[in-house]
């Protein structure tokens, strides 16, 4: 079975977000990632090059595959800020109707500026998300 890429490493968040051109993306990274921290309880850690993770959780498909990944984490990605809801969106209809300009995949939400959306309800969003992990996994 293949390894999972995304893994923790020894890279200081704190030195990727101090990188982040231009000075908004790095305000919306440093306000992210203290929302983040706030809300899930866990220290801020680098998954692979760029992503900023919180928690981690073990998982165990049907196929037999299991792994490690993070409860919630996000990327300030050159297109937009990318945050991780590992718990998807179905279940957040309201919430997300709330939420402002944003788009979405399977588990990634993707914001181009915080002032564009509401943080009341993306806090709403990671808080629940991050119940729901914690009920279905294993959270270390």
């Amino acid at each position: 079975m293949a390894e999972n890429k995304t893994k923790p490493t020894k890279i200081d968040p704190a030195t990727f977000i101090a990188a982040v051109e231009p000075d908004w993306k790095r305000e919306d990274a440093e306000t992210i990632c203290a929302l983040m921290e706030r809300l899930s309880g866990h220290p801020p850690k680098m998954w692979g090059p760029s992503i900023i993770g919180f928690g981690q959780y073990h998982y165990t498909y049907e196929s037999g595959r299991e792994g490690d990944s993070m409860l919630t984490g996000f990327s300030p990605r050159k297109s937009a800020l990318t945050l991780y809801i590992m718990a998807g969106f179905p279940r957040h209809e309201e919430i997300m109707a709330r939420l402002g300009k944003h788009r979405t995949g399977q588990a990634c939400l993707y914001v181009k500026r915080l002032s564009d959306i509401d943080m009341g309800a993306l806090e709403e969003l990671i808080a629940a998300s991050l119940a729901h992990m914690r009920d279905k996994y294993d959270v270390s």
